[in-house]
């Protein structure tokens, strides 16, 4: 409401967040409450803010698309090839996907190939 009362144009506007206390989701949603429709994310929430102690990554492209598509937004983004794409970035830095969305999808994955 206070960029709104300055004069800013919320579809100019980007979200970016970090999902240290597990809210970026939140965020996100309240965020296109106000008008705001454009947010970055990282394929399975790497990466981190190097300033803040404790951050644990940002914004799972995994679980804001989970999100748009049970909204049901348009994203033109394939879920299952952002998981998989993912693999080899978590192998490199030796992590788990901190993807709520993922780790459910590919849990489902693993059970259905039993």
């Amino acid at each position: 409401e206070a960029l709104k009362a300055e004069g800013a144009e919320m579809g100019e506007l980007a979200g970016h967040f970090h999902d240290t206390y597990g809210m970026a989701v939140s965020n996100v949603v309240c965020s296109m409450d106000h008008g705001v429709f454009t947010f970055d994310s990282s394929a399975a929430g790497l990466g981190g803010c190097p300033y803040a102690a404790g951050a644990s990554g940002n914004l799972a492209t995994e679980d804001l698309l989970y999100l748009c598509e049970g909204m049901g937004l348009e994203t033109g983004v394939d879920f299952g090839k952002v998981v998989e794409a993912s693999k080899g970035a978590l192998e490199a830095v030796g992590i788990e996907n901190r993807s709520k969305a993922a780790r459910a999808w590919i849990a489902k994955r693993e059970k259905e190939m039993e």
